[in-house]
Order: structure tokens, then C-alpha cells, then sequence
């Protein structure tokens, strides 16, 4: 234990707001304290060793303790600790910005820092919004996203989130968002899987339809964008039935609205490639991403956007009045220089490909438990719904799930040793997302520390 422990529990009680806590739950109990990372584990302060099932939360790619990471940040913050990107700039920004459009599909080769996925999503929403005023459709504002898909906290992204709880106590919030089905097959309406009631391609159809249909209900002269993640987060991982983005595509030309790839999650390996937009064969206008750009070790978000979109900046006294202090930090520049080396040298994204099927077979064996409706997911991004009842899909109502997430299985998988996600932002499930250099043999401890607590789970069920 620290020998300051005492002092740390004190000192969090009294001092520390931490983010998305429900700080009532450590009225009489310790605040978790995590000192030290190694690999694909994390540790306590008592010592206790975890598996971090979350890579941080969607973060950390190449896992703890790289030296390689704080050496790149040491290194230059001994050279140039910190210069904005205001008219001016540094060599580590111009590297990355070049290195990360190389990566980008197609000709999404301007690369705005940010410090976060956020900040990301917004300046996405405020470029849209002033690309089309510049090249003469001033009404096109609009944004459509999707239900219960998160996006961010600021007004703006969190007025593109699709989640009602997490939004009511800031309203009202930047209006002209919008709402449309998610990808989630596991409660699909029966009428969007065709005939036969298993046709994903048609489901995905009718989830991209959906879009098409908002816009025509909102006008298309006033819809400047839609924002889909790859592989949806909130609600448990959904990823997109076959053809669904290039339908999705097809519509935003149709009607000249911009495509946001929103890749803060799913970008850096988490899917086996740089971007999900490569895996699913799709070309977005605009890319937000962060998280696994540094590996955690650093801070550091980017919006990536097309020639087109940045061509009205180009000439004259136009300008993007738009920026923040931190976006661009030298130091987190140069700490994704570093992990972009890596990704590239250790064949991080070979890595993920090969071990995919391996997790996903290893989930699947959760199925023979009754606490376990769907597995779902691709890569290193897994969700596990839990029901009432596998044959009728039966959730549990909001009581329920909060006595099961909150109440047992968030602290039990915790007490055994896997650092995970118990979400319940929609139907209760759990998150998996490990750091993309684990192995068969952290899938195979993870299955069985969630088969032990899920069989319990069952039990007092």
C-alpha cells in the first residue's frame, strides 16, 4: 500500500471531482486508486493486479508502461514544450498532420489538432456549418446522428448525442439535431429484415433509408451533415450490416450533406485499421478521431477533412476562426509520431486481424449462459448484452438494471480482476475493448472472470 494512502482517500473525497462519478458511492467506501501500468494490466494501490479489459476507455492501444512513449515526450519537451498552432507552427504538428493524411482514405488530407474527441466532433459540426455559408447555402446547419450514439460533452457534441439522460440537465442545448435508427441487429424491427427476418442486407437498407428520410422531412437545403461512428459505442458496439455505409453514402451525395466519420473510438487499430472507414469501405468527408492517435500517453485529438472543405480557406482574408490552445501540443505530436512508429514496426494492426477471430469465438463461449442475449462487435470492440430471457430478448426495466450494473456485476468483475464497462445507456451490457497487443491468453482470463460473476449474477437474478 502507499504510505500516503490515508492522506490520497482524504484528499479525493475533499478535492477531486472525478468525470461521470456517482460520487455518493464512496461515502463509505474507498475511491479506487490506479498508480501504475504495465503492458495489458494495471495496479492499485494495495498492489492488486487488474486486467484493463478497456484499453483506459478506448485509449490505450500499444498499453502501459511503454518507455518508448515517455521518452518521445521527454525528448521534446526539452526541445519546444509548447507553441500554438495560432498562424504559426512546429515541426511535430507538421509530421503528424502529413503522417495522419497519409492514413487517411482518399483526399481527407487537412488535419485540424484538437486535445480530444470532443473538441474533434465540434469543430466537424462548425466547419459544416461554415462551408456552406462560404459557398453560398447559408441554411444548412443541420446535423442528423443516430440514437443512443454518443459524441461528445461539449453543447455542441453533446447536442448530436443521442442520449436523452445524459443531455436533459444542460438544456437546452444547440438546436437542429436530429435522431435516426441505429444499427443495433439484436432488436431490429422484424420489418427491416425482410421477408425471412435475418436479411442484414436489407435491414441495412432500411437503417440508411432512415436517414434519407429525415432528411427529406427537415429539408435537404437545410441539413449540412450526418455523424455515424464506425462501429457504434454507446448502447453496446453495433457495427454496420453489409452495404449500409455505402448506402449512407449515396444518400449524403444525393443531397450534398457532408459524411462525419466519427472515429474517435474506432480509429487506430481498434478495428484492425487505422480508420473503420477503410474497414467498411466507405469515404467520409470528414474524420474525427483521438484517443489511440497517442496511445493515452498524451493528449491529443484531430479533425480530418477533405481538400474540398478546406478550399474556401485558402484564398483572401477567409479564415476558420476557430482553435484551441492545446490543439497541436509539440509534446503530444511527438508522442504519436512515437506510437505511429510503433503501430507500424510491431505490426499492431496485423496483430489485431489475426487475434480478431480468437476474441470473438472467445466471448461467443458466453452464450451458453442465460444472463447472455448477444455478442457483438468486430476487432478489439466487443459489447455483451445481457436479458431477462434468451428465447423472447427480454431487457431488464431500469430498476432491474441498475441493482444488476451498478449494484453487482460492475463491482464484482472489478473485485476479480477485470477493469471493464458495465454501461446501461440503452439495453445493460458490457464493454470489452483491451489494449490492441493482447493475446489468446487475456481473452481466455477475461472469459472466465465473466463467466464467474455473470454465473452469479444469474443466481441472485
Amino acid at each position: 500500500m502507499l504510505p500516503d494512502y490515508d492522506h490520497l482517500q482524504k484528499a479525493a473525497k475533499d478535492h477531486l471531482w472525478m468525470h461521470f462519478t456517482r460520487h455518493g458511492s464512496y461515502e463509505a467506501a474507498d475511491v479506487p486508486v490506479i498508480v501504475r501500468g504495465e503492458g495489458v494490466h494495471l495496479y492499485d494501490a494495495h498492489g492488486k493486479r487488474y486486467l484493463d479489459g478497456l484499453a483506459g476507455l478506448f485509449v490505450s492501444q500499444l498499453g502501459h508502461g511503454r518507455r518508448d512513449l515517455a521518452e518521445a515526450a521527454a525528448t521534446q519537451a526539452g526541445e519546444l514544450a509548447f507553441h500554438p498552432l495560432w498562424s504559426y507552427a512546429h515541426p511535430t504538428a507538421i509530421r503528424l498532420a502529413e503522417r495522419v493524411a497519409s492514413y487517411a482514405p482518399g483526399d481527407l488530407n487537412r488535419v485540424f489538432f484538437t486535445t480530444g474527441g470532443g473538441e474533434a466532433v465540434e469543430s466537424a459540426w462548425k466547419l459544416a456549418k461554415n462551408y456552406f455559408k462560404l459557398t453560398g447555402r447559408p441554411m444548412k446547419h443541420k446535423v442528423i446522428s443516430r440514437s443512443i450514439a454518443y459524441h461528445g460533452t461539449t453543447q455542441g457534441a453533446l447536442s448530436i448525442t443521442g442520449l436523452p439522460l445524459l443531455k436533459q440537465q444542460f438544456e437546452p442545448l444547440v438546436p437542429s439535431t436530429f435522431r435516426v435508427p441505429n444499427t443495433n441487429a439484436y432488436r431490429a424491427p422484424a420489418h427491416a429484415l425482410g421477408p425471412g427476418g435475418d436479411d442484414l442486407e436489407a435491414y441495412g437498407r432500411w437503417a440508411a433509408d432512415q436517414i434519407a428520410v429525415a432528411i427529406e422531412n427537415e429539408g435537404p437545403d437545410t441539413v449540412a451533415a450526418v455523424f455515424l461512428e464506425p462501429v457504434q459505442n454507446a448502447g453496446g458496439c453495433f457495427p454496420p450490416p453489409p452495404g449500409y455505409f455505402q448506402r449512407v453514402r449515396e444518400i449524403c451525395d444525393r443531397y450534398d450533406v457532408l459524411l462525419v466519420s466519427d472515429e474517435v473510438i474506432c480509429a487506430f487499430g481498434r478495428l484492425g485499421h487505422m480508420f473503420g472507414a477503410e474497414r467498411y469501405g466507405y469515404q467520409p468527408d470528414i474524420i474525427t478521431c483521438a484517443k489511440g492517435l497517442t496511445s493515452g500517453y498524451s493528449p491529443l485529438g484531430a479533425m480530418i477533412a477533405s481538400d474540398r472543405l478546406m478550399e474556401p480557406f485558402l484564398h483572401g482574408s477567409e479564415w476558420f476562426a476557430h482553435g484551441y490552445t492545446f490543439g497541436g501540443h509539440p509534446v503530444s505530436c511527438a508522442v504519436a509520431l512515437a506510437n505511429l512508429d510503433a503501430f507500424e514496426e510491431e505490426g499492431v494492426l496485423e496483430h489485431v486481424r489475426a487475434n480478431e477471430p480468437g476474441f470473438r469465438a472467445t466471448l461467443e463461449r458466453l452464450k451458453d449462459l442465460p444472463i447472455v442475449g448477444d455478442v457483438r462487435g468486430d476487432g478489439y470492440f466487443y459489447g455483451i448484452e445481457l436479458v431477462k430471457d434468451q428465447a423472447t430478448k427480454e431487457s431488464f426495466d431500469d430498476d432491474e438494471s441498475e441493482r444488476l450494473l451498478y449494484g453487482f456485476v460492475s463491482k464484482s468483475l472489478f473485485a476479480e480482476g477485470l477493469y471493464c464497462r458495465a454501461d446501461d445507456r440503452g439495453d445493460p451490457v458490457i464493454q470489452l475493448a483491451p489494449p490492441l497487443v493482447a493475446t489468446q491468453e487475456h481473452f481466455d482470463e477475461m472469459e472466465q472472470i465473466l463467466r464467474t460473476v455473470l454465473d452469479k449474477a444469474w443466481a441472485q437474478i
